[in-house]
């Protein structure tokens, strides 16, 4: 007599079956929406390696705000393109800053939406580099003190949350710390805490015209052949009072999601980078795969390694899929 087997096929044999038993699920909580914010008035410039997003002024970034509020994503994270560039990056920490502009704007227009802001210096550095430099060595100590002017101009400005995202050592604590001795006890910090020095940064970095002018990132952001090193970054974050911690990108590091998911009782947020987001735009623009399709199917993939929030491009297309109830 043949041995007892499971049919695992019987719940899956049609529609409302598969949606009862899924064990992932995506909805619009999930989403964050990525904006680039650039000084001038009705400027919208689109970004060529990467298709249906743009450099927006802060009258256009008001306006796509409320379409994201009204679409139900209730998260934006704010990059900022400066007019001047100097070695110090001082607009990214100016009162009158492209960010903080921006922040004011859209606090004042657009209820029911969380406003984050990237914490970093790379935008707006004439050299194009993460931090204050030493000839061509970035100093780690000066950087920092940076960082936490910048999160305090950004909060005092109206963000609901900070987000550094340099993997310089120790900002995590001397922000929570400003912000602390500031009044700003309440604004939560998600670190970009595994941050790989990736390939896939390309597109992003056209768009914030943020690449470094000699070198490249290595020194700070992660080797991609660690993973219990990014355990480790995760750790030293939350001791340092990280709220959420990050991975980044999303796609080639969902055993770090699933690790660091695994190892700490923390929101895990997950960057489903522009790389990414342009090779399936590409694929899909070119009919050698099905856009849609796989967009879809990359978020249930980083949600089911463990990420609770998705910092994505797609996030409007995402938004009415799940209103056309089709996720």
């Amino acid at each position: 007599m043949a041995e007892k087997f499971w049919r695992f096929r019987r719940l899956r044999k049609n529609q409302l079956l598969r949606n009862m038993i899924a064990e992932t699920t995506i909805s619009k909580n999930d989403l964050i929406y990525p904006l680039f914010v650039i000084y001038g008035e009705k400027v919208k410039n689109p970004v060529n390696s990467m298709p249906g997003v743009f450099q927006m002024s802060i009258d256009n970034i008001v306006e796509e705000c409320k379409i994201v509020a009204e679409l139900g994503i209730p998260a934006v994270i704010l990059f900022g393109i400066p007019e001047h560039k100097d070695p110090l990056g001082s607009d990214a920490y100016s009162e009158n800053g492209i960010i903080q502009r921006a922040v004011r704007a859209i606090k004042k227009e657009v209820k029911d939406l969380i406003v984050i802001t990237d914490v970093c210096l790379c935008e707006y550095t004439s050299h194009g580099h993460c931090g204050v430099l030493d000839g061509e060595i970035i100093d780690n100590d000066r950087s920092i003190g940076l960082y936490a002017k910048i999160a305090l101009t950004q909060a005092q400005a109206g963000a609901d949350m900070v987000a550094p995202s340099d993997m310089m050592d120790g900002r995590v604590q001397i922000i929570r710390q400003v912000l602390d001795d500031n009044g700003f006890t309440d604004i939560p910090i998600m670190s970009y805490s595994a941050k790989f020095a990736s390939s896939l940064y390309g597109p992003f970095r056209e768009a914030a015209q943020g690449a470094p002018k000699f070198g490249d990132r290595k020194s700070h952001q992660m080797d991609f052949r660690n993973s219990n090193e990014a355990v480790r970054e995760a750790e030293q974050d939350i001791v340092e009072g990280a709220d959420i911690v990050m991975v980044k990108p999303s796609s080639f590091y969902l055993d770090i999601i699933y690790r660091i998911k695994q190892s700490f009782e923390v929101p895990v947020a997950a960057y489903q980078v522009s790389g990414e987001y342009a090779m399936i735009k590409s694929a899909g623009i070119h009919g050698w795969l099905d856009e849609q399709k796989v967009m879809v199917e990359s978020i249930y993939a980083i949600k089911r390694a463990g990420a609770d929030l998705i910092l994505t491009y797609f996030a409007k297309d995402l938004a009415k899929l799940i209103d056309e109830g089709k996720i």
